[in-house]
């Protein structure tokens, strides 16, 4: 019986790729060098300066790694990542792992306005005496900030892959001014031994496991975004060793610099208050001033131009109707009404940290499933002419492979239930033990269940 068409996928052949090391090298700095990195080292602070640190840069290289591994299933297929999770999850199934990343980048990009939205109210405060966020009649200054957001993410996705390029360009060279600048500005004011010495009140203490959740779920996001630009790599060393190394340059520096920042202000302050992790406030209690403010909302942008290109990507392997520029106006279109979700509850954090929770549940397992049937069931032979073959090798029953959803389902009941138990969620965390859950239960039933392909 002759296979039916299954939606299209976009395939980049190699003699079309143009991104070249230095290209992707920026990608990934800027992907994490913003203020969403900056707020994250900011809310690990509560951990203390050497346990922070500590499991900033330990969590950072293992998930890059994982990065790097999914960045060369890019370059190998030609094939953007929710479309390569149809080998994983089926052709219909993987409308679960497009839907996990449609809306965790969707609300990744909410997070980033929000805080560059905070970044305009400061703005608006010194040129025009309006009050700012979280003073009363704040909110006018960040609803203006949020609109005007939202407008400058349409321009940097406006050209799709080639717009997202540019604006890394520009972006890295103002993120390292910035924190170079205010790394300046922190060691002027307090001491690094005063900051290693620093300890958080217990009453707002963070366990060294729930420090892994927060980061996992941040770094992790970009793994199942990586094929969406390593793809267009003209070398394989541009698809894996420069996403490893400049997202963790970019989370390192930055987050590390949150955590300083936030440390040196509960110092100065003489309190400690996780509230105060955001880059705006930040910068505003150290004086930076609105250049500063400007250079926040201009990484926020770089930022967002990846998330934005990855949530898009997913809703074109959803509907397999949008083009991918439809795709991205649709939601960043989207990702402006969510933006406002923060205003409704009585702290950013609130919101962030229940964000965090719920993404780190449902993404781990994802991507665990993601690379063991790359690199452990499939063995690296992707068969890119079976992705929209209905009936095909990636069918398996009625479009949904089962293995990859029960492991994922079993999983993400793991996460929950690693959650309660101290010993575990306060010491090694609970997404390295999901992950690792997902990885030996999909490995043993794609195994098991694995049949003789059908002839093409």
């Amino acid at each position: 019986m002759r296979n039916e068409e299954f939606g299209h996928i976009e395939v980049i052949k190699k003699k079309h790729r143009h991104q070249t090391y230095w290209d992707m090298f920026a990608t990934w700095v800027g992907a994490n060098a913003n203020n969403g990195t900056w707020y994250v080292g900011g809310v690990i602070a509560a951990c203390g300066f050497v346990t922070a640190s500590t499991t900033l840069v330990i969590v950072g290289l293992a998930s890059y790694t994982l990065l790097a591994l999914a960045g060369y299933m890019g370059y190998k297929t030609g094939i953007p990542a929710m479309g390569l999770t149809r080998a994983s999850f089926g052709l219909r199934g993987s409308f679960l792992p497009s839907l996990i990343n449609l809306v965790q980048f969707i609300g990744w990009a909410a997070v980033n306005t929000f805080i560059a939205a905070t970044s305009i109210s400061y703005i608006l405060h010194d040129l025009l005496g309006w009050p700012v966020y979280g003073k009363p009649g704040g909110a006018k200054g960040l609803v203006l900030g949020i609109l005007v957001m939202s407008v400058l993410h349409l321009l940097s996705t406006s050209m799709g892959e080639r717009s997202v390029q540019i604006i890394e360009r520009l972006g890295i060279i103002l993120v390292f001014a910035l924190v170079i600048w205010e790394s300046i500005i922190v060691f002027q004011q307090v001491s690094l031994s005063d900051i290693i010495a620093w300890r958080p009140p217990s009453s707002a203490k963070m366990s060294a496991g729930a420090a892994v959740d927060v980061l996992a779920a941040f770094n992790l996001a970009w793994v199942t975004a990586a094929s969406d630009f390593t793809r267009f790599a003209k070398k394989k060393s541009s698809s894996t060793w420069a996403p490893f190394l400049g997202a963790d340059l970019g989370l390192i520096w930055f987050a590390l610099i949150g955590i300083i920042a936030t440390i040196a202000t509960a110092i100065t302050l003489e309190h400690f208050d996780p509230n105060n992790s955001d880059p705006s406030t930040i910068a505003s209690k150290l004086g930076l001033g609105i250049l500063a403010m400007l250079v926040i909302i201009i990484t926020s942008t770089t930022a967002n131009a990846v998330n934005l290109m990855s949530a898009g990507s997913a809703l074109t392997n959803m509907t397999r109707k949008f083009s991918l520029r439809a795709s991205l106006i649709i939601v960043t279109i989207v990702s402006v009404f969510v933006t406002f979700i923060p205003l409704f509850y009585s702290t950013f954090l609130d919101v962030f940290t229940a964000f965090l929770d719920g993404i780190g549940m449902v993404l781990g397992p994802e991507i665990a499933i993601f690379l063991v049937d790359f690199y452990f069931v499939q063995h690296q032979n992707y068969l890119s002419d079976q992705f929209t073959r209905k009936n095909g090798v990636y069918w398996y029953s009625n479009g949904i492979n089962w293995s990859a959803i029960i492991s994922w389902a079993l999983a993400v009941c793991g996460y929950w239930i690693i959650k309660q138990i101290p010993v575990l969620a306060d010491t090694v965390g609970a997404t390295p033990l999901a992950m690792l859950l997902a990885a030996i239960i999909y490995n043993c039933l794609a195994k098991f269940a694995k049949k003789e392909r059908p002839a093409n």
